[in-house]
């Protein structure tokens, strides 16, 4: 069995400066509809929660070995919850053709964030 890791950490005052640079351009670039309905859903957190899913983005695209290129875009990364609310990875279009590729096995991901950072871990099992 071998373990493909992916991390990544931003400053939740970047994504707001996207947010407000770009405004819905960004968001419908980066996140499903799904994934936004989540974020917006969180009220006062939704800023940790975009910043946070971007992040889980970023390290499955490290894990998978592609970052956010090759085909990969962030969209064909999902991050949604189950019911317990446990945040699931869902691949999409290139992101998923990779993940089959490897004979890759499950993948996780753990998301956490303060009023400062938001960062994620992803874990690939093959």
């Amino acid at each position: 069995m071998n373990i493909r890791c992916g991390m990544d950490i931003i400053e939740i005052d970047r994504v707001n400066k996207a947010l407000l640079r770009h405004g819905n351009s960004f968001i419908e670039r980066v996140f499903t509809p799904e994934e936004i309905s989540f974020c917006q859903s969180r009220g006062k957190a939704s800023l940790q929660s975009f910043a946070a899913r971007f992040c889980a983005k970023e390290a499955v695209s490290k894990a998978l070995g592609t970052g956010i290129t090759k085909g990969v875009s962030f969209k064909d990364i999902e991050i949604v919850n189950d019911e317990n609310g446990k945040p699931i990875v869902i691949l999409h279009n290139e992101a998923k053709a990779c993940f089959e590729k490897m004979g890759a096995r499950s993948i996780d991901v753990s998301l956490t964030h303060c009023r400062q950072y938001a960062a994620a871990q992803a874990v690939i099992l093959v």
